[in-house]
């Protein structure tokens, strides 16, 4: 019998695999389709103070190896998450949930975090510091090694739970902001989010995305993120939670093999909304394909 369970910052999970935020909603909308139970847990839609509605149509672009996507944030806003989104949740859901959240400024992302500290379900608060699809914030706070230590700092300040702040993969030395972040007092960091890209329509010669450039998110970018979770592990001694085109068992073990202790799961599930519920049931099999035991014992192995 191999054992699946990991470590995360304090909180066991039943197994690693976690879908990643934007592409799960608030969860019970995939409760339709199978008990959700099964996962390690996930990271709820990416939360701003206010209702966002998010960029304009179109919004998402294919292309081989993934996709491409300027959703923009599009929330109902901290306030009716608290009050309408987790009792929704809560009913169909009875793990501890990670709280994504977002911000454009220093105060915004403080009050956020704050207010869902309190939230009982709330395990974790996954700080969004890359996010590629909006202007005026998000990914500015993390390509400077100083911005992601003050946003860290801040939020750190006036938390009680475990912070997990999300790193852009858009930067020359992803290694140096994960260090700062460490440094600012993160209990873990998460990468990586989507790398920015853009697509033309030929015909009409402009731009696919009404934004104009949007995060590639998919398969092709799997070797990026194994590249960046490996130098990261290297480098910091809190956990690091892998991400970016995984869709196998075998993408979960490449990445904790590469450091991770958890590992996300995005694009895949627009694709498949069963995809993490395979790849939760063919782990265990791919385990004992590789005599693996305990994941806990592959974590930065490689």
């Amino acid at each position: 019998m191999v054992n699946t369970q990991v470590n995360l910052c304090g909180i066991t999970l039943d197994n690693p695999v976690i879908p990643a935020s934007g592409t799960f909603g608030y969860g019970y909308e995939f409760a339709e389709l199978y008990d959700i139970n099964c996962l390690g847990t996930f990271s709820f839609k990416g939360t701003t103070l206010s209702p966002r509605f998010g960029n304009a149509t179109p919004r998402i672009a294919e292309f081989e190896g993934g996709m491409l996507n300027a959703v923009g944030l599009q929330n109902p806003g901290v306030e009716k998450v608290m009050t309408e989104e987790l009792p929704k949740l809560k009913a169909c859901f009875h793990k501890f949930v990670m709280a994504n959240v977002s911000g454009f400024s220093l105060d915004e992302y403080v009050t956020v975090c704050e207010k869902l500290d309190k939230e009982e379900q709330v395990g974790w608060l996954e700080v969004n510091i890359s996010c590629p699809n909006v202007h005026g914030g998000g990914m500015s706070f993390g390509t400077d090694p100083r911005m992601a230590f003050d946003v860290t700092s801040a939020v750190k300040k006036v938390t009680t739970k475990p912070v997990i702040i999300k790193l852009s993969p858009n930067v020359t030395d992803i290694v140096s902001i994960a260090k700062a972040c460490e440094d600012a007092g993160a209990d873990g960091v998460s990468l990586i989010n989507t790398v920015m890209g853009m697509r033309l329509n030929i015909a009409k010669r402009k731009p696919l995305l009404a934004n104009v450039t949007g995060g590639m998110s998919g398969p092709a970018i799997f070797p990026l993120a194994v590249r960046m979770v490996y130098q990261v592990a290297k480098a910091v001694k809190i956990p690091v939670i892998g991400m970016g085109g995984v869709t196998t068992a075998e993408d979960v073990l490449e990445l904790m093999l590469a450091g991770a202790t958890a590992v996300q799961v995005g694009a895949a599930n627009l694709v498949d909304p069963y995809a993490c519920k395979k790849i939760v049931e063919d782990l265990p099999k791919v385990m004992a394909q590789y005599k693996i035991e305990s994941l806990t014992e592959i974590i930065g192995q490689a």
